[in-house]
């Protein structure tokens, strides 16, 4: 197999590093990687903070609540950037809105993220471990103070880097056939969709204790009504356990508390310096 494609196609997350660090020149040779990736416009929208005094890194897996992450001895920020383009705009007395606007968020987001996998990519081809943490945007305002970002600057996301002190096992993913489509949507069966997901969290259970059950149906009545509520706790009652999309919705990445978290998050993008992340803004 071709060896870029075995890397994409075997790679496993790594939580579990040997007590080694990343040389500097390795971890230039990872910056260089993500700075080739693709950007819109080649106007490269982001900053990337590496993390690698102890004391801050234990910070890290602490706001994250993951404390493997201390274990690891390289971290990635990747952050979209649009104060500095902003000075550069200022410098060279240019018109900038970007802060101001969707669109142009929406791009360095995508870019921020290209730039991240590109860094992670790499990672495996150096014979690195590595292995993304999303609760960076839950802690934007805690990360944006631990790296001293200015306004302007938004955390995506964070990346754990080391040497593996054991191989990452590879977790199971959808079908090409689930996801994957052709010229048009292809809206899938009932069957085919329970087959898929069926596969994929093959004996991912988790007993309905009577705790967890009250929690459960709270998160369904606040998303969807006294009626659902009642009729979804029904059924993981009568079954003993939760599948898996009532354990991953109800009980983990919970519905409603992602729906109660939406004001807060847009608070803190209307804080870090994003103005179109509160009342709509005007040319001027």
């Amino acid at each position: 197999m071709n060896r870029t494609l075995e890397l994409l196609t075997k790679r496993g997350s790594c939580r579990v590093f040997k007590d080694r660090k990343v040389p500097r020149a390795v971890t230039a040779r990872l910056l260089e990687a993500g700075m080739r990736a693709p950007t819109g416009g080649n106007l490269q929208p982001y900053s990337v903070i590496t993390i690698e005094r102890p004391a801050a890194v234990k910070e890290l897996a602490r706001l994250c609540g993951q404390k493997f992450l201390e274990k690891a001895p390289l971290h990635f920020l990747f952050c979209v950037d649009l104060h500095r383009q902003k000075r550069w705009a200022r410098l060279l007395k240019a018109p900038y809105s970007a802060d101001r606007a969707l669109r142009p968020f929406w791009i360095a987001f995508q870019d921020t993220v290209i730039c991240a996998q590109s860094v992670c990519v790499a990672a495996d081809a150096l014979g690195l471990g590595s292995v993304y943490i999303g609760p960076v945007f839950d802690r934007m305002a805690a990360f944006r103070r631990l790296c001293r970002l200015p306004k302007g600057v938004v955390p995506v996301v964070s990346l754990a880097v080391g040497y593996p002190a054991a191989r990452p096992p590879q977790r199971r993913r959808l079908p090409p056939e689930a996801v994957a489509h052709r010229e048009v949507y292809r809206e899938v069966s009932d069957r085919e969709l329970l087959a898929a997901y069926g596969a994929k969290y093959q004996g991912v259970r988790e007993e309905a204790a009577p705790a967890k059950l009250k929690a459960f149906a709270a998160a369904c009545a606040a998303v969807h009504g006294g009626a659902f509520a009642r009729a979804c706790a029904k059924d993981a009652e009568k079954r003993g356990s939760f599948n898996a999309p009532q354990r991953i919705f109800g009980l983990h990445y919970k519905a409603d508390a992602m729906l109660r978290m939406t004001p807060k998050h847009l608070r803190m993008l209307k804080a870090a310096g994003l103005g179109w992340a509160g009342p709509a803004a005007k040319a001027g």
